[in-house]
């Protein structure tokens, strides 16, 4: 059977997040550039790239992006996007070099998708090797407590002419946040991920030897947990 992952990463979600854009993008690429020791040239990957639109702020701040991803939709607009290498491969097994990147990036919570954090350690351990020594991951990913205590159980989205029906639950260990989505005709589409709260990823991340150096809380730099996202900037030792 096909993980959830494999099969909602279409055409669909595209339409179900407008609302992630280019400004978005950009105000994320914004910080790094302000808070890491950015360098024009540098060789970022940009793990599980989706539909590209942070290739294209890369490229504008100067860096040479490289992008993979495993929905094939996804990629085909990350083309229309940009012209940079892009690859298709998962997060468990990556076809990069080791030490080829000055950065490595996973964006806007493309992680915290398997059903064990066994393989959401070794994902992390994957990323980190295409790091060269001295070099930087960036993680992206959603405030797990702030999700806790706001989730909106139930609501419709007009989507265009249609409507879509969302339902959100906690699961009863408070580990991961399930989300169904209900399309008309009756298609229907589950997410579940993984609610890691900031020290969970920090502990992960050290264990692999990143340094922690920053932490913001959203894309314009605010602190950690006063803010919708956790953002960690780490250090790979040299």
């Amino acid at each position: 059977m096909a993980e959830w992952f494999e099969e909602w990463f279409g055409e669909e979600y595209l339409h179900l997040y407008p609302h992630r854009d280019d400004a978005d993008a950009g105000r994320l690429i914004g910080l790094l550039v302000r808070s890491l020791p950015w360098q024009r040239g540098w060789r970022v990957l940009d793990a599980a790239c989706g539909a590209g639109r942070h290739l294209v702020a890369l490229e504008q701040a100067g860096a040479r992006p490289v992008g993979f991803d495993l929905s094939a939709a996804l990629l085909r607009r990350a083309r229309d996007a940009s012209q940079r290498p892009l690859v298709r491969a998962d997060l468990r097994a990556m076809p990069f070099r080791k030490g080829s990147m000055d950065l490595t990036v996973n964006l806007f919570t493309s992680f915290g998708y398997f059903a064990d954090d066994a393989q959401h350690h070794h994902a992390l351990g994957e990323m980190l090797a295409t790091v060269r020594p001295g070099g930087w991951f960036v993680m992206d990913f959603l405030n797990a407590g702030q999700v806790r205590g706001t989730l909106v159980p139930e609501e419709r989205i007009a989507l265009g002419s249609v409507t879509v029906e969302i339902r959100r639950a906690i699961s009863p260990d408070q580990r991961f946040v399930h989300k169904t989505i209900r399309l008309p005709g009756g298609r229907q589409f589950q997410e579940r991920v993984r609610l890691l709260d900031p020290a969970d990823l920090e502990r992960m991340l050290e264990a692999h030897g990143a340094r922690i150096r920053h932490r913001f809380g959203d894309y314009d730099g605010a602190t950690l947990n006063q803010g919708p996202r956790t953002i960690l900037m780490t250090q790979v030792p040299e």
